[in-house]
């Protein structure tokens, strides 16, 4: 039985699913690593810079003492930014206790080396106090969380044992939440779609129509699925709520703030300054380089992410990346 939690990032997405818990009566405390954000939570109960308007219940103990918030704790729930994930997790790693159930809430993939998140998790560890490491994905916003909109994401672990365990930690009146077992699949789904919704805001901003968005996600998510596969993945993965819901959320939801990115793009802003006018982490921007690197390694034909690496780092325009990808040679759809 999971009597403690610990949620490890107090962006949007960290409160977001904080405050779930905390709406249940469980017990549960958040970390944030700016040590002034966290005492205006604490004193304010309420994240007014990226979760504004959500008031966080008293019993929520909200700490920048890394080692204190994942003492007992039987799951730690990450939800920092991909780059600086292995950092943080091995400045608590000491503090974890025996059994712990790891679980990733963060859709990125390791600029060095290509791992995904629990695989730096994994590797940090050293096979040492038996830990447990999983994921948890779908298509949701965390303003729409907290505001209680009926959402469905998926957790998976290697043991079904544990993936039930976070399941029924989570799921709630308004938050459903779906076990599985495969856990590179759901974390190649989080991360790869941020790179296509990125692509995705890119068109919008070109001002093309629902034809391209519809070619744009479909092909997207043939391309995930290869990179899955490549990587072991189970196909129906890219079905489910981790892989296709949350690719459709991230390119044509308004909240999205990798769409965001790529809009902002294809408006014809530089990156640079792009990135200026964002106030939180579009985390599309690094994975689009690791997974370049890592499609590249594995010697997976990702054309779409080689279009939305070649606009955010060789600087080549939104217009000619559209051009070249329709005047690729022509081949069978399941090709």
């Amino acid at each position: 039985m999971i009597n403690k939690t610990a949620v490890i990032g107090a962006g949007s997405w960290g409160t977001a699913l904080a405050l779930l818990l905390a709406r249940k009566g469980l017990d549960v405390t958040l970390w944030g690593r700016d040590s002034a954000h966290i005492n205006r939570l604490a004193a304010e109960r309420e994240n007014k810079k990226y979760l504004p308007g959500y008031r966080l219940p008293d019993p929520l103990v909200i700490t920048d003492d890394l080692i204190a918030a994942v003492a007992g704790a039987q799951c730690v729930v990450m939800v920092v930014p991909s780059h600086g994930y292995r950092q943080v997790y091995r400045a608590m790693f000491p503090g974890l206790e025996d059994r712990a159930l790891l679980v990733s809430a963060v859709k990125g993939i390791e600029l060095d080396g290509g791992m995904t998140m629990t695989a730096v998790m994994r590797e940090e560890s050293r096979d040492a106090k038996s830990l447990l490491f999983g994921v948890l994905s779908g298509p949701s916003f965390a303003e729409e969380v907290a505001a209680e909109q009926p959402t469905a994401v998926t957790v998976a672990f290697a043991d079904l044992a544990a993936a039930e365990a976070v399941q029924h930690l989570f799921s709630s009146s308004y938050f459903r939440v779906y076990s599985a077992s495969d856990v590179v699949g759901l974390e190649i789904s989080g991360a790869m779609k941020n790179v296509i919704a990125i692509a995705a805001g890119i068109c919008d901003g070109l001002h093309f129509g629902l034809n391209t968005r519809a070619a744009l996600i479909t092909r997207g998510l043939a391309e995930i699925s290869r990179l899955g596969a490549a990587l072991g993945a189970q196909p129906l993965t890219f079905a489910g709520l981790g892989g296709l819901g949350d690719l459709v959320l991230t390119c044509t939801g308004n909240l999205s703030r990798n769409r965001t990115v790529g809009l902002k793009l294809g408006s014809g802003l530089s990156l640079p300054e792009a990135l200026a006018e964002m106030s939180m982490v579009a985390e599309g921007v690094k994975t689009t380089q690791s997974c370049y690197h890592l499609a590249q390694k594995l010697q997976v034909d990702m054309p779409i992410l080689e279009q939305v690496y070649q606009v955010l780092y060789s600087h080549k325009k939104c217009e000619d990346a559209v051009h070249d990808l329709f005047q690729r040679d022509l081949k069978q759809e399941d090709a």
